[in-house]
């Protein structure tokens, strides 16, 4: 015989609307606590709440908050992440500028991608919203609203912060790397352009997700001149701002650095957050396994702002990435063959990288 609990989980399917936003309002807390009472039937309460995205805006916004949290579970991940016909809804209302579950749907979302089939989402394609004025592939169309819509701009109940976290989630896989890296035939655009600006964007969340979505793409080795060059995506002083303080330095260190970093606001502070330093100086690492990379942040002066970055943020990782970083910049080039150098640096930074990126593939509860 069902409990009460199983009974009122079976109401989440009633015709009755009303009892429905009954049942699904009192359900949320079990979402996390008794998440198993979800889990009968071959997971059918799971394929009724994604019926419930479509429903009246306050039963959806408890269903969309369930299957947030219910997706923790490895079986319920699998059963979203690979139902078309609710990937379908889910893209189709998060781009909509009247969805007023569209945040939630952006974490749903992130939460998704961590499921590796989900990858395949990269050539999905559904009719763009013509607020939008984007093209029918899905990715860039989550892109163009993680820009236009950030402080509400294009839909006034969501800001897409999480957003990132898919983006960073799924940069894991080189073909999304490559996607961020190639200039999209509708706007002429390379995707990875369109995030960097956000480095040093008020909002944690998207700070975090697009210093970890920029870390991921360069991974990709091939394609450092073009995170280099400043007529391509230009990335240092958008890695480089965030970890820069307001410290002063000598006259000939400030006229060397990057024209971004040497007329900076007495107040400048550096981020606050240790861990998306860390970040960005990996990042950095990363791009220091060429010759060409190490050369140009000799030329521009990164070694003093790692320097004062090491002195004055006390947390251990910080401290290790800045170190690792000083010894390739301060080193002899000719002290060993360049192939053995990158290669060596650019083995342990992926392994490094793949352990902290398990330790933060957290999935968002609510």
């Amino acid at each position: 015989m069902p409990t009460e609990l199983e009974e009122l989980v079976g109401f989440i399917a009633s015709p009755n609307p009303q009892i429905r936003l009954l049942a699904t309002e009192n359900l949320v807390p079990y979402s996390t606590a008794q998440p198993e009472i979800f889990k009968t039937e071959s997971l059918q309460p799971i394929k009724n709440l994604t019926f419930l995205v479509k429903d009246h805006p306050k039963i959806a916004e408890h269903a969309v908050t369930m299957l947030i949290n219910l997706s923790a579970d490895r079986d319920v991940l699998e059963k979203l992440a690979t139902d078309d016909k609710f990937l379908d809804v889910a893209f189709r209302y998060v781009t909509n500028a009247a969805e007023p579950n569209a945040n939630l749907l952006s974490m749903l979302l992130a939460n998704l991608a961590k499921w590796d089939a989900f990858k395949s989402i990269l050539n999905r394609k559904q009719p763009s919203p013509k607020e939008l004025s984007s093209d029918d592939l899905v990715m860039n169309q989550l892109l163009d609203i993680f820009v236009k819509g950030a402080e509400g701009m294009y839909n006034k109940a969501a800001d897409y912060d999480h957003l990132s976290y898919l983006f960073a989630d799924l940069t894991k896989h080189a073909e999304f790397r490559h996607y961020f890296l190639r200039s999209q035939e509708y706007d002429g655009v390379i995707p990875l352009t369109k995030l960097k600006v956000f480095t040093e964007h008020k909002s944690d969340v998207r700070r975090k997700g697009v210093a970890s979505t920029i870390k991921n793409v360069a991974f990709d080795i091939p394609s450092h001149p073009s995170f280099l060059a400043e007529d391509e995506i230009n990335i240092l002083p958008y890695i480089l701002l965030p970890i820069t303080g307001n410290e002063e330095y000598s006259e000939e260190e400030t006229m060397e650095m990057h024209p971004d970093l040497q007329l900076l606001a007495p107040d400048k502070s550096r981020d606050p957050d240790p861990n998306i330093i860390q970040t960005h100086v990996e990042t950095l690492l990363l791009l220091a396994t060429t010759r060409e990379g190490r050369e140009l942040m000799r030329d521009i002066q990164v070694y003093p702002i790692i320097r004062e970055t090491h002195l004055r943020v006390d947390h251990e990782g910080v401290r290790e990435a800045c170190d690792r970083l000083v010894q390739l910049l301060k080193a002899d080039e000719e002290d060993s063959t360049e192939k053995t150098r990158v290669e060596e640096f650019g083995q342990g930074t992926a392994l490094e990288a793949e352990e902290e990126e398990d330790e933060d593939a957290r999935i968002v509860e609510v």
